[in-house]
């Protein structure tokens, strides 16, 4: 019997080329579903593992954490999917279930994939969604809201998701006053998902064509740095999500006391902290990634609505090698989507 085929995109080697080739389409297992890809999203943490800055198995490499399609089969066992559900596959598929941590019994988030002795993570240390099938643990898929598009489902699962979590995690008051400093593929859905439940909103950048965008967005107010930002009255909140820690130290001498900077983004240079006004203004610095998966549904349905809208840049799965480089030189606005 002849193995059925499809089309993946496959790194043979670090920061090689993004290259699209013809691989066995892969066999639902126990307690798996088998998705046929209709798109999925290039995530920094894509590049990083791209350029060997993040490694986690040895190249050649199926990327993609972003992705969405439909359950075309379903393995032994599965009840909670069915042939024909619209899901997406975020990055932490499962847990091991057996290590110290998982015997604490913690939701899926990035603090498992962090602990866990042996998690699977989609894209990461399994073949991932840059093809145009892959399998998945029924339990590491989420169903898609039927009134959201595949194009603008996928960065949500991973770069939406991630803001929107770390809203929920910094928990402001009513009425509070959101900061968000960076304005790119984590930051535009900052500004949205923000203003969609309510905050006031100040974008914080320094870059002219950035700062009329995110007025577009629905920032009600753009600076250029922490003083201006005191000077605005100051933020509750400051959502990190910029590629630089600097930048974000300084928009510290706005946030008011008792606030907090809640740690979206990842950057390569030292986060140096000012420890008197940490000490003497009771700051707190708070680590976020992806939280429990309802904050990942919550995500998805405010895209749905139209409350949230993506910023993506749409490629054919023949031009993902334009799609890699757009994205690796930080030329997309802001988000790129490979359709498979």
């Amino acid at each position: 019997m002849v193995a059925a085929r499809m089309k993946a995109v496959v790194v043979a080697k670090e920061k090689g080329p993004w290259e699209l080739q013809d691989r066995e389409r892969p066999q639902v297992g126990a307690g798996q579903v088998l998705v046929r890809i209709h798109a999925c999203g290039i995530c920094g943490t894509d590049l990083w593992l791209a350029h060997g800055t993040l490694k986690f198995r040895e190249f050649p490499l199926v990327l993609g954490h972003e992705g969405v399609g439909e359950v075309v089969a379903i393995g032994d066992g599965v009840t909670e999917r069915q042939v024909g559900d619209r899901v997406g596959l975020p990055m932490m598929q499962k847990s091991c279930g057996r290590c110290d941590f998982c015997r604490e019994q913690h939701v899926n988030s990035f603090v498992t994939a962090a602990n866990c002795a042996s998690p699977t993570l989609t894209g990461v240390n399994v073949d991932g969604a840059h093809a145009e099938y892959t399998v998945a643990h029924a339990s590491g898929t989420v169903l898609l809201p039927r009134d959201i598009s595949y194009e603008n489902a996928a960065p949500t699962l991973c770069a939406g998701y991630t803001v929107w979590a770390a809203i929920r995690r910094a928990a402001p008051k009513p009425g509070g006053h959101i900061a968000v400093v960076g304005i790119g593929g984590l930051g535009h859905f900052a500004i949205q998902y923000a203003k969609a439940a309510g905050f006031a909103v100040t974008a914080v950048t320094r870059t002219s064509s950035k700062a009329e965008l995110a007025r577009k967005l629905g920032a009600d107010n753009v600076v250029s740095d922490g003083a201006e930002l005191k000077a605005a009255g100051g933020a509750d909140v400051i959502m990190h999500t910029s590629s630089s820690h600097a930048a974000v130290v300084n928009a510290m001498e706005g946030l008011r006391p008792w606030g907090k900077v809640i740690m979206n983004g990842i950057a390569l240079d030292e986060m140096t902290l000012p420890a008197l006004p940490l000490v003497s203004h009771s700051y707190q610095i708070v680590g976020s990634a992806h939280n429990s998966l309802e904050y990942l549904a919550e995500a998805l349905e405010l895209v749905a609505s139209g409350a949230v809208k993506p910023m993506i840049e749409v490629f054919p799965k023949e031009r993902v090698a334009d799609a890699y480089e757009r994205a690796a030189s930080g030329a997309v606005r802001f988000k790129a989507v490979v359709t498979y």
